[in-house]
């Protein structure tokens, strides 16, 4: 939204008036972004003003709601919670609006996506996100759990006490697969990995974005394995099996392949960034977010 203030200088005016009528005319669609674990909406300061001043006039949202300890809340509940919060918004867009999700936003919005039919997401902007999945020590880890380690944690995400936090939504332990399968009440259901009647409508809803940005990087430090950011994930050996020889990407489960073969999966790789930066980082913004954000 531009405003010009009375008064001003007319060198300063009409620069911004046409920044104006371009961005009027351009019609940037407006931008929601989704916060991640223990963040707060004022974390995203600096990521604003990156889209500001590549698209002047863009109408940027960063939702508000389940901030620090309450981003610990269950992933539908949050999904719920933001959902209604951003449908105002998309029915207020007729050309649509884009997603930026940072780290555990980025499967909040993935739950937004596969269960909402009339949204209308263009891009999507998945940014250092756990899409595939968490297994790894690290210091949210041991903040969170401090008696636990990676390799034991499975005893108490996959509880129905455990499944009452996010984090074990879509804790993904690659050595009890049966149990996070029948367990993850959250990720193995986004997943169609356990038997979900509505997969084929989740389908279709989540294939009706336009783009599928996967941003994530080897420098990274929480999300483990970092390639879990491009739907890479352990096997039961913790080799990384990247995206293209996953199962659920060659069953095609809930459109990846599909969104590949029309051209509209992109992968962005950066590395020397760690987990607390990217939505920070002005190279990483120009890189893998700009030209989706139109």
């Amino acid at each position: 939204s531009c405003s010009l203030r009375s008064g001003g200088l007319a060198g300063l005016l009409y620069p911004l008036l046409g920044a104006c009528l371009w961005a009027a005319v351009i019609g940037y669609k407006p931008v929601v972004i989704v916060h991640g674990l223990f963040d707060s909406s004022g974390d995203f300061i600096l990521l604003q003003q990156f889209i500001n001043e590549s698209h002047p006039g863009t109408n940027v949202t960063v939702i508000n709601l389940f901030d620090r300890s309450s981003s610990l809340q269950p992933m539908w509940k949050q999904v719920e919670g933001f959902k209604e919060a951003i449908y105002p918004i998309m029915q207020n867009a007729e050309d649509g609006v884009h997603f930026i999700c940072y780290s555990q936003g980025g499967l909040v919005c993935r739950g937004i996506l596969s269960t909402l039919s009339d949204h209308n997401v263009q891009s999507f902007i998945s940014l250092s996100s756990p899409q595939a999945g968490q297994y790894g020590d690290t210091d949210y880890l041991r903040y969170l759990f401090p008696q636990f380690m990676k390799s034991n944690l499975f005893h108490l995400c996959y509880t129905a006490v455990g499944q009452r936090i996010s984090i074990c939504n879509y804790w993904n332990d690659p050595h009890h697969r049966d149990i996070y399968v029948n367990s993850s009440d959250y990720l193995a259901l986004l997943n169609s990995e356990r038997r979900n009647p509505n997969s084929t409508e989740w389908k279709n809803n989540f294939l009706k974005i336009k783009k599928l940005v996967l941003i994530g990087g080897p420098d990274d430090g929480v999300i483990t394995p970092w390639q879990s950011s491009q739907f890479g994930f352990y096997d039961d050996n913790e080799t990384v099996v990247e995206i293209q020889h996953q199962d659920l990407y060659l069953r095609d489960v809930f459109g990846l392949k599909t969104l590949a073969a029309r051209g509209d999966l992109i992968i962005c790789s950066v590395p020397g960034v760690e987990h607390v930066f990217w939505h920070k980082n002005e190279t990483v913004f120009h890189l893998c977010m700009e030209k989706w954000l139109v």
